[in-house]
């Protein structure tokens, strides 16, 4: 005699249950959103600041290395039209002013004497960047900071912002973690965070 099994039938979900999945799953996004694109712009905005950081300190260091002048300038694009801005996240580290010549590779030789270039649009979209006091900055041999004649009148510090939200320094709703580069009369730059307001915190902007 044969005895039959029982044979269950898969259950699937309800469209209760699908309806509920699907409500989590949006309010879930709703909350991740926003925080991963705050992230986002904070990357962004720390990206410009330490490429433009690592632009001076090679300018800087350059100098000493050569023993010579070397200048490190904002630039609107790497093209032969580029010109000096405050405003321009583009930069050249150059042994001469390399407005209307950033599209010269680097050389020894060629004038202007680039030593490294960097455009202002690689992963930095959005990002805006205030200089003040000047555009660019020139060190000595012995790596200070030096002006006058065709070298460039120095900035003291450089803002970096976001065009698609608000500093958290500046505002009590903002979101952005906006970052400045201060350089010191010696020549020393510095990457700081302007909300930190503990004067013993490293990233306190003296």
């Amino acid at each position: 005699m044969l005895i039959q099994g029982t044979c269950r039938r898969p259950r699937g979900f309800t469209l209760v249950e699908i309806m509920v999945t699907m409500a989590l799953f949006v309010v879930l996004l709703g909350l991740g959103v926003p925080a991963f694109m705050t992230f986002i712009l904070n990357a962004k905005v720390k990206n410009a600041a330490e490429t433009s950081l690592a632009g001076i300190n090679l300018a800087r260091a350059e100098a000493v290395s050569r023993n010579t002048v070397v200048r490190f300038q904002m630039v609107t694009n790497l093209t032969s039209s580029c010109a000096n801005s405050s405003t321009a996240l583009g930069w050249v580290v150059s042994l001469d002013s390399p407005a209307g010549a950033c599209e010269i590779a680097p050389s020894v030789t060629t004038t202007p004497r680039i030593v490294q270039k960097q455009a202002g649009t690689e992963g930095t979209d959005s990002i805006s960047v205030a200089a003040t006091g000047g555009s660019g900055v020139a060190f000595n041999g012995l790596g200070r900071i030096v002006s006058g004649g065709t070298l460039p009148t120095p900035f003291t510090q450089i803002d970096f912002t976001s065009a698609q939200g608000v500093c958290e320094h500046t505002a009590a709703d903002g979101t952005v973690r906006c970052l400045r580069i201060l350089l010191s009369t010696g020549g020393q730059a510095k990457l700081c965070d302007p909300k930190v307001a503990a004067t013993t915190d490293p990233r306190y902007c003296s």
